[in-house]
C-alpha cells in the first residue's frame, strides 16, 4: 500500500488490511507492507493524527515509514496506491524493474461507493483522517473479497 510520503494513508490502509487479514484468520496467506514513492519520511512513524483515528477504531500499529524499493515490485503481488500521482510515480518506477510481478492499481479502484481517490488528509483536520480509514476500509474489504 502506497502514497507519497507514508505517514497517513498507506500506514491507515496497512494496519487497516492487516486486522482485516488477521480477524479473518488468513495471516498465513498474507504479507502486509506500506511504503512511500518519495524520501521524505523515511524512518518516521505515522502522522500523530494517524495513529489516534487508527487507536479510535482499536488497530495498532508499530510501522515506520519506508521508500518503496525495487524488489518490493518483485516481491509483491499487489501494489495498491492513493491517487493518480502515486500511480504515474510508481508505473514509471516498475518500468526500471526486470521481473516486475506487482500488479500496480488505485485502491479506490475497489471501492464499493466509487470514490477512485484516497484523497491526503495532511492538510487537514481529524475529519479528514477518519474519511480515509472508512475508504480504506471500504476498498481493503472489497480487496480481499475479491482476491482470495
Amino acid at each position: 500500500l502506497v502514497s507519497i510520503g507514508n505517514i497517513c494513508r498507506s500506514p491507515i490502509a496497512e494496519a487497516v488490511f492487516r486486522k482485516l487479514v488477521t480477524d479473518a484468520k488468513l495471516e498465513h496467506k498474507w504479507m502486509t507492507d506500506s511504503a512511500a514513492v518519495s524520501d521524505w519520511n523515511v524512518g518516521r512513524s505515522p502522522d500523530s493524527r494517524a495513529l489516534s483515528c487508527l487507536r479510535n477504531h482499536g488497530i495498532e500499529t508499530a510501522h515506520k515509514a519506508r521508500q518503496i524499493t525495487k524488489e518490493d515490485f518483485r516481491t509483491f503481488d499487489y501494489i495498491l496506491c492513493m491517487d493518480e500521482s502515486n500511480l504515474r510515480d510508481l508505473n514509471r518506477k516498475s518500468n526500471q524493474v526486470k521481473d516486475c510481478k506487482a500488479k500496480i492499481e488505485l485502491l479506490g479502484t475497489y471501492d464499493p461507493q466509487k470514490q477512485l481517490i484516497i484523497e491526503d488528509p495532511y492538510y487537514g483536520n481529524e475529519k479528514d483522517f477518519e474519511t480515509v480509514y472508512e475508504q480504506c476500509l471500504r476498498c481493503c474489504k472489497a480487496f480481499l473479497e475479491k482476491s482470495h
